[in-house]
């Protein structure tokens, strides 16, 4: 397993975590509704949703980092893999 697909599972976990958490608070929820969680108050206030949500995006920060520092260093040296 590389970095990548580490990132790339963690990511899809916490994504499934916040889904679960989310629907047991609203049923009717979408993946699309995730996307803007202050339409619905509920999940807007709610602080175990919202900390959750922040282990998302730091995942996903991280994974980009990590991305950003493999192009910049396959760039200075495009013979290492």
């Amino acid at each position: 397993m590389t970095l990548e697909d580490l990132f790339d599972e963690l990511i899809q976990m916490q994504k499934k975590k916040i889904k679960a958490f989310a629907l047991k608070l609203i049923p009717h929820l979408t993946d699309d509704d995730l996307l803007q969680p202050n339409d619905f108050p509920l999940l807007e206030n709610h602080p175990y949703f919202r900390y959750e949500e922040g282990v998302l995006e730091g995942l996903m920060t991280a994974h980009v980092a990590y991305l950003a520092r493999k192009r910049d260093l396959l760039s200075l040296f495009p013979n290492s893999k």
